[in-house]
């Protein structure tokens, strides 16, 4: 199931909360013995039946290594309830935590509510170059704490109805942004004053189609090496709004997208408009396919990396990387036991394979990606591909979550509609209340 998109929409909230926890790092208490009988708790936000099924086959593959540590796992908790459970601690409290909000990491990490996992890494001799790929170690550490791994991940990709490609005469999917805006348009087709086929829906309110999206492809950094946003210093900041709002007026413009917006289906329900052909083609996570083929489309499903601008087209095939983060509790008198539990989950290649394979998430280790066991369909293909690209990147990690992206995502709406004309002030502005949010993080 997706899990990018809800992450960004409570990374904000979750953040300042976090950050009301004392600022004191608190001492390891990894002095329990693992060897000896004990109850761990894990909690996590799955909740689908096949997710907790998932969860739960894995649960058992590790209590058959080790039948001495039981794990009891609580499932469809949101990092709200984390956040006052961490802070609280005591005996109902979690040993073990899940989330699906990557840009939490930094709150969680500066905050000291989750414990530093490099003493483990390090007593278990892990090497973590040679299990994770290099941007999801980027996003579950911050400030060279690592509090976190990672456990599966999402990756985002160019969905396309082939049968409209055929149809329209276009051989490959698009490689380059200029690319995507030709074959955009000519898989457009108007009806009155609406439209009967649109090749892509890139109003920033779309499903999936947000500056996040269209920043990763650009390789922006957002911040400087002081930590500092430079949204209003960095030239492909403004190359990557241009180019949606380019793409906007292509097409149509804002007010006839958003009147067409308004007859979608849900995002996530049969009715999505990929799924409808109501548009050709939709930037979506490995999560699409399934559900495309559960909604029974009747036509040729393709996918491809999403495209690069076109002074970049060397890294075609870049994507963004973000997915599931565990850690263990800083207050935890179980710290070993739980160690070996995540140890387990997040590196055992048979364990992320089979966690993967059930939830059609992208495997979260280098191993996991050569599993003669792992199902790669050629979908999957294409996104293990974007997780391996070296180019590919994650969403920066701060102090608050992702508020940053918030700012910009509101400053995409009112730029895409024209209710801002003058860019570089409107992101001088962004950038001095990114730089406020953070002091007052603190």
């Amino acid at each position: 199931m997706p899990r990018v998109h809800t992450a960004l929409a409570t990374a904000a909230a979750l953040a300042l909360l976090v950050a009301g926890c004392t600022g004191t790092p608190t001492a390891s208490k990894a002095d329990d013995d693992a060897t000896k009988d004990v109850t761990i708790t894990f909690w996590h936000g799955w909740s689908a039946p096949s997710e907790v099924a998932a969860i739960d086959a894995n649960i058992k593959a590790f209590e058959s290594k080790h039948p001495n540590i039981h794990v009891k796992a609580v499932g469809n908790i949101n990092d709200d309830k984390i956040k006052q459970a961490l802070r609280a601690g005591g005996p109902t409290a979690p040993d073990v935590v899940s989330s699906f909000t990557t840009t939490n990491v930094g709150a969680f990490c500066s905050s000291n509510v989750l414990t530093d996992l490099k003493p483990f890494l390090d007593k278990s001799g892990i090497d973590l170059d040679a299990t994770f790929p290099k941007a999801m170690q980027n996003y579950t550490q911050y400030q060279g704490k690592r509090c976190t791994l990672p456990l599966l991940a999402d990756s985002f990709g160019l969905y396309y109805n082939k049968n409209a490609f055929k149809a329209a005469g276009i051989t490959a999917p698009p490689k380059t942004f200029s690319e995507f805006e030709d074959v955009a348009k000519k898989l457009t087709k108007t009806k009155g004053d609406s439209y009967s086929q649109l090749g892509y829906m890139p109003n920033f309110h779309g499903y999936e189609a947000g500056i996040e999206q269209y920043g990763f492809q650009f390789g922006l950094t957002y911040f400087d090496d002081q930590g500092k946003s430079n949204v209003a210093q960095d030239p492909k900041v403004v190359q990557a709004y241009q180019t949606q709002k380019k793409l906007v007026d292509a097409l149509g413009g804002y007010a006839k997208l958003e009147k067409y917006r308004a007859t979608f289906g849900d995002e996530f329900g049969a009715k999505n408009p990929l799924h409808t052909g109501q548009v050709a083609m939709a930037f979506d996570g490995e999560w699409r396919a399934g559900m495309a083929k559960e909604a029974g489309i009747t036509f040729d499903l393709g996918v491809a990396p999403m495209p690069v601008p076109d002074d970049q087209a060397d890294t075609y095939g870049r994507g963004v990387l973000a997915g599931t983060i565990i850690g263990i509790s800083s207050k935890s008198e179980k710290q070993n036991a739980a160690w070996e539990f995540t140890k387990f989950v997040t590196t055992d290649t048979d364990a992320v394979v089979n966690f993967s394979n059930a939830i059609h998430n992208v495997p979260s280790t280098l191993d996991a990606f050569k599993s003669p066991n792992l199902t790669k369909d050629p979908y999957m293909e294409i996104f293990i591909g974007i997780a391996e690209n070296p180019n590919t990147i994650s969403p920066p990690v701060t102090p608050n979550g992702g508020a940053y992206l918030l700012t910009l995502k509101d400053l995409g709406y009112q730029y895409e509609s024209g209710k801002i004309t003058d860019l570089a002030a409107a992101l001088k502005n962004a950038e001095e209340q990114i730089n406020k949010d953070l002091a007052q993080t603190g």
